[in-house]
């Protein structure tokens, strides 16, 4: 319990109201900052404790009198205490945000093998790219030098000579006309070839990281949040596109013309780039201790933006939940904080990029002024013509223009590079459970036969707290055992374990005599296995898709043929659109029960040799749960079965019925035996049948 403890102060004293708000975190022992510590700690440790719960004093003020709600007691006579004006827990409970990637220790590195595996495919377009990029930097270097010749001519020629200028004119003139017509050929080469290197890349980014996220096994899922994966799918994969892009194009044409450049101006003149080259090297140091900061902070904006993309994602696909709740505000405050965060940061990195590019445009500008005041002063004494003034004044302003580029290329490639590694992070990220590898039986040799052997498991997310111990079971082929219990025991845990969704911490679970962990996980949830879970999502398509997501090749006489084996075809023809119906998002045009149904015909249509019903029939009416009963039954024949039920009414003809309770198993056998020993199973029966009379 926290307790909120405001104060009004006069002369006369002081009054107190005592608030308490529930908290689900402890609060750890508080400081109290006084002369008078011990006493008043004695004192906060008596009045403030709840439990194990303590508050933290965080505000104090000295008092000679005081009066109100604390007046009696010890406060009655205690003189020149400090007093708690604001009491609550150290740590704030983060609610919704708890799990999310922590932006200040994201400390995920870019994979340079991996980037060059990628690139390695379009090397030579790579290479015929920045051959390119290199000519526009090559004419880019030779257009000052060409444009001072050019002014020395027009200089020398006396403005009476109309036909001695165009006759000296015109060949330079057409020597510079094809320069700028090469320029924007390369340029629309170079650019056009890397356009094309990006997006494939970006493809196969794209493609591997869907790809290693689809591989991974569930414990991974439950750690992760949707948000963030689909933003390392999306924003991260654009970012590192873009930088890419940009930075190979543009950064490589101006460094090349920075140096090229620096070459022409010192032939034209030694002694004015000297003078300015002095002042290179502080721009160095200054970008280079800028950029290590710009660096940390672009991660931590990105990584704060993924945050808003789970916040928004997780809001939206649940748009339901918040409705029913009414916490529309809420999400909506929660996003704009989050948002405020992400501003806030992204600010502070447009600020350093902004000085960055602020102080190298400082001292670029600096150079022109410089060129000029210095030109000027030597073509005065004759060392230097005008056209060499040009030429040393364009190329200056190529230099400036390429580093004032290099400047901005700066921000995008510290984003590019904090993009792909965080992409690259889950790429290279390896499965605790590989997705195929393995034995493959034939179907015809295939004895599904199962049994759990000192099976002892705990929830990666949960390492401390056993869900199942030392667990054995034998499920004969051919058989149907059910396991029920109370919730949280481990039963949806079992059905887990023999899908291999997780791999058991100690123990062995085999099938056919064969150990689960050498069997290919996905043939055997795709042909071994069905599994119809308690609360089954269907895609965003038609009814008949749905159905035949478990095996795309089936006709449409299997797809129906299952339907009313699962008592769907009724309803399903009964739409408008029968088959072809869409059920919307996660199956939200259909009641539960439809839905349930229609997980049901997925799964037969596969025709499993093992049929996993994890509260198969939860969400039907007492009706469509003996209709649907009877056909699984019919469906359960020459299969082995195992059932996951709260409903005991569903499980009574079993032929081995489990009980567990806090991961052991306590009672095993027939309804009728269980019924007759009236221990545990016996009484969940009793309960189960009382509610049922007191809901009737």
């Amino acid at each position: 319990m926290l307790l909120r403890i405001f104060k009004t102060c006069d002369r006369s004293g002081i009054n107190f109201q005592i608030r308490s708000q529930l908290s689900t975190r402890s609060a750890p022992q508080f400081p109290v900052k006084s002369p008078n510590t011990s006493l008043f700690q004695s004192f906060s440790k008596t009045v403030f404790q709840r439990g194990n719960e303590k508050g933290k004093l965080i505000q104090c003020s000295w008092l000679t009198r005081s009066t109100g709600l604390l007046s009696t007691g010890l406060f009655g006579f205690i003189g020149s205490l400090p007093i708690s004006a604001l009491c609550e827990a150290q740590h704030k409970s983060k609610g919704r945000l708890t799990g999310l990637r922590n932006t200040n220790t994201d400390k995920s590195k870019f994979d340079w093998a991996k980037f060059w595996c990628m690139l390695k495919p379009d090397v030579w377009t790579l290479v015929a790219a920045i051959a390119a990029a290199l000519v526009v930097a090559i004419i880019n270097i030779k257009i000052p030098l060409i444009l001072g010749g050019l002014v020395n001519i027009i200089s020398k020629i006396p403005s009476e000579s109309g036909k001695t200028f165009s006759e000296q004119i015109l060949r330079p003139g057409l020597h510079l006309v094809s320069y700028f017509v090469a320029q924007s050929f390369f340029t629309f080469v170079y650019i056009s070839l890397l356009s094309g290197i990006g997006e494939r890349v970006a493809f196969e980014m794209k493609s591997q990281l869907f790809s290693s996220l689809m591989s991974q096994d569930l414990s991974f899922f439950d750690e992760e949040r949707t948000g963030e994966l689909m933003n390392r799918l999306t924003t991260d994969v654009q970012n590192f596109k873009s930088a890419f892009k940009h930075c190979v194009s543009q950064g490589l044409r101006s460094g090349t013309q920075i140096i090229g450049c620096a070459g022409a101006l010192i032939s034209v003149s030694p002694h004015m780039t000297g003078m300015i080259m002095v002042l290179v090297p502080s721009v160095i140091i200054f970008g280079t201790y800028i950029g290590s900061l710009l660096r940390k902070l672009s991660n931590r904006a990105s990584a704060q933006v993924g945050r808003i993309s789970t916040i928004a994602e997780e809001a939206l696909s649940n748009i339901r939940t918040v409705r029913a709740f009414g916490m529309e505000d809420k999400e909506c405050e929660l996003l704009k904080e989050e948002a405020r965060k992400a501003q806030e940061l992204n600010e502070q990195l447009g600020w350093g990029i902004g000085l960055f590019q602020a102080g190298t445009n400082l001292f670029l500008n600096g150079m022109v002024l410089t060129t000029l005041c210095m030109g000027g002063y030597l073509m005065s004494v004759n060392e230097m013509t005008a056209g060499d003034v040009m030429s040393f004044l364009v190329a200056a302003q190529t230099v400036q223009r390429s580093l004032a580029q290099v400047s901005l290329l700066y921000g995008e490639v510290l984003k590019g590079l904090g993009a792909g590694a965080s992409v690259f992070e889950y790429i290279n990220r390896k499965p605790k459970i590989p997705l195929t590898g393995g034995k493959l039986i034939p179907y015809h040799s295939l004895q599904p036969h199962i049994k759990f052997e000192d099976v002892t498991f705990a929830y990666p997310t949960r390492p401390d707290q056993q869900i199942l111990k030392k667990f054995n079971l034998t499920i004969p082929a051919g058989s149907t055992v059910a396991i029920v219990g109370s919730s949280g025991n481990g039963k949806s845990t079992v059905a887990a374990l023999l899908a291999r969704m997780y791999e058991a911490d100690s123990g062995r679970v085999s099938l056919g005599g064969h150990d689960l962990s050498e069997l290919d996980p996905t043939w055997l949830r795709s042909r071994v296995i069905g599994f119809i879970n308690q609360e089954p999502v269907l895609f965003a398509t038609s009814i008949k898709e749905n159905i035949r997501y478990s095996k795309p090749s089936a006709t449409d006489e299997e797809v129906f043929a299952v339907a009313k084996l699962a008592q769907a075809d009724e309803f399903i023809r009964s739409f408008p659109e029968g088959y072809d119906t869409v059920v919307g998002e996660k199956g939200v045009t259909v009641s539960g029960g439809q839905k349930q149904r229609i997980a049901i015909a997925r799964a037969l249509l596969k025709n499993p040799s093992i049929l996993i019903l994890d509260e198969a029939t939860s969400a039907l009416d007492a009706q469509s749960e003996k209709t649907v009963q009877k056909a699984l039954e019919i469906a359960a024949k020459g299969r082995t079965v195992l059932v996951i039920a709260h409903r005991l009414s569903t499980v009574k003809n079993a032929d081995q019925i489990v009980v567990l309770q806090k991961g052991v198993i306590v009672e095993m056998g027939t309804h009728e035996e269980l019924q007759k020993k009236k221990g545990y199973y016996w009484s969940l029966v009793q309960h189960q049948e009382l509610m049922n009379r007191q809901v009737g």
